[in-house]
């Protein structure tokens, strides 16, 4: 069982974003790779507590994590988007917390050097509605920057490694320290020792690679997942950036969608409505075969329970709602009219809705709540 975010951070659940900060840091400190050599649990304890702080410094994932607790994040990839986290992702995303208590480097102390990440890059992947409710393994191929074969990076003399520089100035409050990032090495720690002839500056090149993509079902348009280190390498040892992806849903022919639900216009003709009739309808993973009652009206919703498309927080499927539309003849020919002259006057072509039978408002009503 995973334990409780609050409770590793050692905070309450009504800590200020300053209190989360403070908490965190301490942690992160007390368990930090470079105070604690080899040492697996302080290790393990180190990543539990950026995990923490990842979700509880948003607010939004932590109004999601204070109503739902860790399921809030299941079956979406995780709390970070795709992966659980790892010592470089945690070094590039909160070294700036760790300040000086480590050299001011992200990933390590006294003379290491400092790890950069390099650029991120962004694709956008169609999928089907199919595709969505089933969850799809895509497999793209991308253009991305690696180091070139035979580059080397010696130490930057400027920052010595640090990938900062430290400057002293005068005010009238005294002598003031800031760090800069080195304008030699750009913040690398290193820069090019050798470069080979089709390497740009930074001793990169552009290389095609096929990266496999695993898409949750349940993902909407517009949604953005990551592939940790997919994206464009770094100088020297630094680290990949990310491939982010975002999703684009392609229309279907016949299904709307609305969040989980599915939603399916049927047309029948006026005598299947009055004698009833069996069809097929178009749902996400093929046909189903649905049966009509009898004198259905137009308008009539049916809900078909868990054949809409997956919670992406793994809370089951959503529903397919089909809606019956009586299609009236714009023609007939003469002795369909006269049938229906016959019985113009005739009550029971009368309509007699029944007190059951919900108003259109009221059935957009039932759909919206």
């Amino acid at each position: 069982m995973k334990k409780d975010f609050y409770d590793i951070l050692g905070i309450s659940k009504g800590a200020s974003e300053a209190e989360i900060k403070k908490a965190y840091r301490k942690k992160a400190i007390e368990f930090h790779p470079d105070k604690n050599p080899g040492n697996k649990e302080a290790e393990e304890n180190f990543k539990l507590a950026a995990e923490a702080y990842e979700v509880l410094s948003d607010p939004q994932k932590k109004a999601k994590y204070d109503q739902y607790g860790h399921q809030a994040f299941d079956g979406a990839g995780g709390y970070g988007g795709g992966h659980h986290m790892n010592m470089d992702d945690i070094f590039s995303q909160f070294g700036d917390i760790f300040g000086g208590a480590f050299g001011g480097s992200f990933g390590g102390g006294g003379g290491q050097q400092r790890r950069v990440k390099g650029s991120n890059l962004r694709i956008k992947v169609k999928l089907t509605l199919q595709e969505i409710a089933n969850g799809v393994e895509k497999k793209i191929k991308v253009k991305r920057k690696i180091q070139a074969p035979g580059v080397s990076y010696k130490t930057c003399g400027t920052c010595n490694g640090q990938g900062q520089v430290m400057r002293v100035t005068n005010t009238i409050l005294g002598r003031m320290q800031s760090a800069s990032t080195c304008p030699t090495c750009g913040g690398a720690g290193q820069i090019i020792d050798k470069k080979p002839a089709n390497a740009d500056a930074q001793g990169m090149i552009l290389e095609d690679e096929t990266v496999s993509i695993k898409i949750p079902a349940g993902v909407v348009d517009g949604m953005q997942l990551k592939v940790s280190n997919k994206g464009n390498d770094a100088p020297g040892n630094g680290i990949a950036g990310d491939l982010i992806v975002a999703i684009e849903e392609t229309e279907h022919e016949f299904l709307k969608r609305e969040g989980e639900n599915l939603h399916y216009d049927l047309y029948i003709s006026l005598p299947e409505a009055v004698l009833g009739v069996s069809k097929d309808i178009e749902a996400v993973n093929g046909k189903v075969r649905i049966k009509l009652e009898e004198g259905i009206q137009s308008g009539k919703i049916l809900r078909l329970k868990g054949k809409g498309i997956p919670s992406l927080n793994g809370y089951g499927n959503g529903d397919l709602l089909v809606h019956v539309n009586v299609w009236t003849p714009k023609t007939l020919n003469k002795e369909q009219k006269q049938f229906f002259e016959k019985n113009l006057t005739d009550e029971n072509f009368a309509p007699q809705p029944e007190k059951s039978d919900k108003s259109f408002f009221e059935k957009v009503k039932d759909m919206f709540s």
